[in-house]
């Protein structure tokens, strides 16, 4: 069942990816990064008042328990690092293929077990070793493929956007690390969703909207709702597989990286985007590397 879950959750987490560049085409970034949001808000929201009216038992996989305080300010922080992470991601995405993006994307747990090794003092062992060598060889081998479309890994902004979205994104896996110990899974779920909306807010309405006219136009597209929608299924998924008794988080893990697989290939059919055989090779090395990661734990 969680193997299932597992690669149900990298399904909807790649095809999450195909609606954000669907979405982000000559497409406004923040408007559609806050409406996505608030959709994923609004289904949150659901669990939320129904676990407070006693509809939802405590015993349910919806039931969404009161906090306090200090699990309202951690959620806020993990809030606040996701939301840079993605204003990152999404202007990256909007400005570069999918098929760029999507593997840079993939490197995620190499940041994440650097980061470990820094904050937790963890040692690499040498499956480790040479996943971490894997992964950066074939990530320089798969700058050259960007070279080829004109996008300079060195020098293309967008590119550096792409990168630290995914440290960042790392940096919150550090962060659930911690989090998920001390706050229930479902709490997190709910509430992260709902103070991303609180915290793009202002954004939207004291920055963009005055200059609204000075950027790209806002066109609503249909894409948008099913980002947050697709997230938000992708998510559930992973933490119901996750928390299987019987569930084994290295295979979760690599599994939920072929999420990478289901937005390169899609990506590259819809977007009809370039150099699909070298970027898929190079792609195939870095996950070979991050399989090595995973694996070597």
């Amino acid at each position: 069942m969680w193997v299932f879950l597992a690669v149900a959750s990298a399904v909807f987490l790649g095809v999450y990816d195909i609606f954000k560049k669907s979405a982000l085409n000559g497409n406004a970034v923040l408007p559609v990064l806050f409406l996505s949001s608030v959709t994923g808000a609004f289904i949150m929201a659901w669990p939320t008042i129904l676990s407070s009216a006693n509809i939802i038992s405590s015993g349910s996989l919806f039931y969404v328990p009161p906090i306090g305080l200090d699990a309202h300010l951690m959620i806020l922080l993990k809030s606040a690092i996701v939301v840079s992470a993605w204003t990152l991601s999404f202007f990256a995405i909007k400005h570069l293929p999918i098929t760029i993006v999507s593997p840079i994307r993939s490197t995620s747990p190499l940041w994440t077990l650097i980061g470990a090794l820094i904050i937790y003092g963890e040692r690499l062992n040498a499956l480790q070793w040479s996943g971490m060598i894997t992964t950066l060889a074939f990530f320089y081998m798969f700058s050259t493929a960007g070279k080829r479309e004109g996008i300079h890994f060195g020098s293309n902004k967008y590119i550096w956007y792409a990168v630290a979205s995914t440290v960042l994104n790392a940096t919150s896996g550090l962060y659930d690390k911690y989090l998920l110990q001390v706050v229930d899974r479902m709490a997190v779920q709910s509430y992260f969703s709902f103070y991303q909306v609180v915290l793009l807010a202002p954004i939207l309405a004291f920055y963009w909207y005055p200059r609204r006219k000075k950027f790209t136009l806002f066109q609503f597209r249909w894409a948008i709702p099913f980002i947050g929608l697709f997230l938000i299924i992708a998510d559930f998924l992973y933490f119901y597989a996750v928390h299987e008794p019987e569930a084994l988080i290295s295979v979760i893990a690599a599994l939920r990286r072929a999420s990478v697989l289901v937005a390169f290939v899609l990506g590259a059919f819809i977007f009809k985007e370039q150099n699909l055989s070298r970027k898929g090779i190079f792609l195939l090395g870095i996950l070979a590397g991050i399989l090595l990661l995973i694996f070597g734990r």
